[in-house]
């Protein structure tokens, strides 16, 4: 498949890359140079300004060396499901190095947040160059706590290497829309925090879209022309996004996360000049383009052995099928990466939402109160408020209350009702079996046992058994609707 965008692809052994610059030394003059530049681009560069030499922190280690050496088990899981090369020769030896040098450009002018991060970017970079076979368009969230942290200038890099870019900035849905089509451009969407900032307004149809573009064949429907017909907008296109502050969840689970910080004193970086910055970078995302667009009728029938599942398989398997493609060391990098960066959402995500931290917190209660069946709903909240590390004595306007306790819990299907308890009285409470479901859901112990095998993963359909005498009545969780997403 020819992509009328790229550069000719028939024979890349026979293309003239352009040279690439280096600060303070311009461009290479003949192949010698090249060859001798390409051999010191990871070694010390010459400050601009000032002709001192110094090493950059990620210049200095190369591909191999920056980050942990991973063993994988078997052959298979090295690279399982690779694709074949479909010119008959063996490219995962040039893919190899396409990433090393890849990977080297990036790290050269932007600290990213870890060796694993640097590895997510530089594979969605290169999965930017096979949209038209991917199933699923992965989000790169570029997301950090205060301005400076290098989001603004990792988009500049992006620009350069990724297939057709689009740079944007409080852009609308209707443009959106129409810039999309079948061959969609890499949408880069910079200071995102005053799209979906507090004070941004309603933006759910963009927020809408760029959920839906993450899979394909979720188009957008809309009246459209003189004649009012009904017209499908395509809305599958990779997108980064970068701003302080999260992205709402939706976006971010679709997302690959990259949580930027500010640069330590001593971590030194290459300035971004165009003057020698784009040419390098141009010469990267055309080697790109002729390995990886000839294969995306390939990769489309790729299926590569994930380390995770449900959607984050689906946001990592582009960057995996780009790492099986080129072999070596990278489809371990990416699975490697893939686990670390995933768990780290996981236990982001736990830390930062407010009903997954509120299950946590009655767990934590009620074993403390040594097993009891139930709990009133005045001791409960006095437990919680109580917790100095906890949100609970400032949510809201005085503390969370009974009626804020069951609003949140009210999308796990857990709600209060009248108990009567040893000494006779009755009171309003909460049965520790209404939470079992749910602490097993949404924030399982990481010390429970793995279920046997053979054991059935979900509870077995049927009536539920009777609960016992002076329990609760428990329901379905989160009703039959389920728990609705938080925005």
């Amino acid at each position: 498949m020819k992509d009328p965008t790229s550069p000719a692809t028939s024979n890349a052994s026979s293309v003239a890359w352009p040279p690439i610059a280096v600060p303070g030394q311009g461009l290479p003059r003949n192949r010698e140079e090249r060859t001798e530049q390409q051999h010191d681009s990871a070694g010390a560069t010459a400050d601009a300004s000032t002709g001192v030499p110094h090493r950059n922190t990620l210049d200095t280690q190369s591909a191999e060396a920056s980050v942990p050496a991973i063993v994988p088990d078997s052959a298979d899981d090295a690279a399982p499901d690779a694709p074949e090369a479909t010119d008959g020769g063996s490219t995962a030896g040039a893919g190899t190095a396409l990433l090393d040098d890849l990977r080297t450009a990036i790290g050269r002018y932007v600290v990213l947040p870890s060796n694993e991060a640097l590895t997510a970017v530089t594979l969605w970079v290169a999965a930017s160059h096979i949209q038209p076979g991917l199933q699923h368009a992965p989000r790169l969230a570029v997301v950090g706590p205060t301005k400076g942290c290098g989001k603004s200038r990792l988009l500049d890099v992006l620009y350069e290497t990724v297939h057709q870019p689009m740079m944007t900035v409080n852009t609308s849905p209707a443009v959106v829309f129409r810039v999309i089509g079948k061959n969609p451009p890499t949408l880069l969407v910079d200071e995102a925090d005053t799209i979906f900032g507090p004070k941004a307004g309603d933006k759910e149809d963009l927020r809408g879209l760029l959920n839906a573009g993450h899979q394909r064949n979720r188009p957008a429907w809309r009246i459209s022309g003189p004649e009012h017909k009904p017209t499908a907008f395509p809305t599958f296109a990779m997108a980064a996004l970068a701003g302080i502050g999260d992205l709402p969840d939706t976006i971010m689970d679709r997302a690959i996360v990259i949580r930027m910080q500010k640069r330590r004193p001593g971590e030194r970086i290459t300035p971004f000049r165009s003057r020698y910055s784009v040419p390098e970078l141009h010469a990267l995302r055309d080697r790109l383009a002729d390995w990886l667009v000839p294969l995306r009728v390939t990769v489309a029938g790729a299926v590569p052995k994930m380390p995770v599942e449900d959607r984050a398989a689906d946001t990592w398997e582009p960057l995996v099928i780009i790492a099986d493609l080129a072999g070596g060391h990278w489809p371990a990098l990416a699975r490697a990466a893939c686990l670390a960066m995933t768990r780290s959402e996981v236990v982001q995500d736990e830390q930062t939402t407010l009903k997954t931290r509120l299950l946590r917190d009655i767990r934590r209660v009620f074993e403390q109160e040594g097993g009891r069946e139930a709990l009133r709903s005045q001791d409960l909240l006095a437990v919680l408020i109580q917790d100095a590390e906890a949100p609970w004595a400032e949510y809201g306007t005085k503390g969370l209350n009974a009626y804020h306790l069951a609003n949140l819990l009210r999308d796990f299907g857990i709600s209060p009702a009248n108990y009567r308890f040893e000494n006779g009285r009755q009171a309003k409470a909460y049965a520790r079996n209404q939470f079992v479901d749910a602490w097993a859901r949404y924030c399982p112990d990481p010390a429970a046992s793995v279920p046997t095998a053979g054991a059935p993963a979900r509870p077995t359909q049927g009536r539920p058994p009777t609960p016992p005498s002076g329990w609760l009545p428990t329901g379905p969780p989160a009703g039959p609707a389920g728990p609705r997403p938080t925005r």
